[in-house]
């Protein structure tokens, strides 16, 4: 075996493993999971959105998210309304509580780089690698299709 294919799995490894104990403590001290705290990020930057436009923000199946959004109501954390202008669609939008939470929990993985400033040609290289190790690691064909067709 190749020693880079070696320190390219162990670096996986490490990532997986310390974005599972990231979760771990989210729940442990907050009660959400990093997608709950992502989608409280989202909706810090508007007043309400509709859950289509999370739905897309996250690139995400729409049960997914749904499940993810109900239990964040049940939890006091987000209100879901029908939208005013299209009594089918849902507005989220986030409570006192949700801010509450928003602002005490730890900001890690993905959901750190929409809280946080960092520099562009990071993120692009991120972009890449993140592309490339799909690809390596043989997980194309796992890849749900999203509207453009990534």
């Amino acid at each position: 075996m190749q020693a880079q294919a070696l320190s390219a799995t162990v670096a996986w490894l490490r990532l997986e493993r310390a974005y599972a104990e990231y979760g771990n403590a989210l729940r442990r001290a907050f009660g959400v999971t990093p997608l709950q705290l992502s989608i409280l990020v989202i909706l810090s930057e508007r007043p309400a959105l509709p859950l289509a436009a999370l739905r897309k923000a996250l690139v995400m199946h729409a049960a997914t998210l749904g499940q993810a959004v109900d239990e964040m109501r049940r939890m006091e954390l987000v209100t879901v309304r029908s939208n005013p202008e299209d009594r089918r669609a849902r507005m989220v939008a986030m409570t006192d509580k949700g801010r509450e939470v928003l602002e005490n929990a730890p900001k890690a993985g993905p959901v750190r780089l929409r809280a946080e400033t960092t520099d562009p040609a990071r993120l692009d290289a991120l972009t890449a690698a993140l592309t490339d190790a799909v690809d390596l690691f043989g997980l194309a064909a796992w890849l749900p299709e999203t509207a453009d067709g990534r």
